[in-house]
């Protein structure tokens, strides 16, 4: 059997990107048999790793050029912007650093070296600091991938973001019958694309109440139902819109459902709330896998070896089985 082959990107120096990935890596034993490949810098893991209670993972030097097909993992070695680097901040020359790890992993995932990334947690504030146009990860990918949507993944609940890194108010001028409807279909051509599992589609209106038959808004009514019409029309099957206050709960341990959010917060407060430890963010429409935890930076706890690795191993476990493997 062909193992996948899986980048690690290591986030932001100065949080809990590295602690997380060398506790997870240290774990072989609860991961899939891939190659797993470390874009970030050897001092950086080292450092994590000996406060790991002394577990330093084996990592070989980057060697693209040899045969990867052992069960391994290997470093593509990347030097620090800043030695060493501002821990528990924001941080300009960290956000340059992560923003190299993010883009090396990037590159040879787009040449086919690696079947899919893991992305380990960045600093939006730090990326811009250094001057990054970019608000995070998927904004990058979206630059060529402009199909590229935001899914959260778990056991209990899964979640399709409609909107993500906007303003409410900039989410919603974005909600047109046209944008919509282009929206659900794309993401019901990818999901099926990324697993053969079967979804079914559960849409959340916008309003209080889904809108209450116009008493609340109307834009249930003249953009939402139509686009939904639209997209089942094209043998997407969505049903909708539910009002938001009772729809996550509705899907809640329904594994054949994906609740559609239409904005950010709507769909990431109830997301988080129910399984934020073994949560998984990942992004469809690309040619690769990418996965990533579902926590950020957590500056507050950054170096001190208390950081949970269960939403990383659950990234690399997802990024494992999208890719072909189990």
């Amino acid at each position: 059997m062909t193992l996948p082959r899986i980048g690690i990107s290591l986030g932001d120096p100065g949080g809990i990107g590295p602690e997380v990935t060398v506790k997870a890596l240290s774990r072989r034993l609860d991961l899939p048999k891939a190659v797993y490949v470390l874009f970030g810098t050897r001092s950086v893991l080292e450092r994590n790793g000996v406060k790991d209670d002394g577990v330093l993972v084996p990592f070989a030097s980057a060697a693209f050029k040899r045969d990867l097909r052992a069960d391994s993992c290997f470093l593509y070695d990347i030097p620090l912007s800043n030695d060493p680097p501002l821990l528990g901040k924001p941080d300009g020359r960290n956000g340059e650093t992560s923003f190299r790890y993010f883009e090396a992993a990037v590159a040879h995932a787009r040449s086919g070296v690696l079947s899919a990334i893991v992305t380990a947690p960045i600093s939006k504030l730090s990326w811009k600091l250094a001057g990054i146009p970019y608000a995070g990860h998927t904004e990058y990918l979206a630059r060529t991938y402009p199909q590229a949507i935001m899914t959260f993944w778990s056991s209990r609940l899964k979640v399709a973001l409609f909107t993500h890194h906007l303003s409410l108010q900039n989410a919603l001028r974005k909600l047109t019958r046209e944008n919509l409807r282009t929206f659900l279909l794309s993401l019901h051509k990818n999901v099926k694309q990324a697993t053969p599992r079967q979804y079914r589609y559960w849409i959340a209106g916008l309003n209080p109440h889904a809108g209450e038959d116009g008493l609340l808004g109307d834009e249930e009514i003249s953009v939402i139902l139509p686009a939904v019409a639209d997209a089942r029309h094209k043998g997407m099957p969505i049903e909708g819109p539910y009002p938001p206050d009772v729809i996550f709960r509705k899907a809640l341990d329904r594994p054949d459902v994906i609740v559609i959010a239409l904005y950010h917060d709507q769909g990431l407060i109830a997301f988080k709330t129910v399984v934020f430890e073994e949560g998984v963010n990942v992004t469809l429409g690309l040619p690769f896998v990418r996965t990533s935890p579902d926590h950020g930076t957590a500056f507050d706890i950054s170096n001190r070896g208390i950081a949970a690795s269960e939403s990383m191993i659950a990234a690399l476990r997802l990024a494992a089985e999208l890719s072909g493997s189990s």
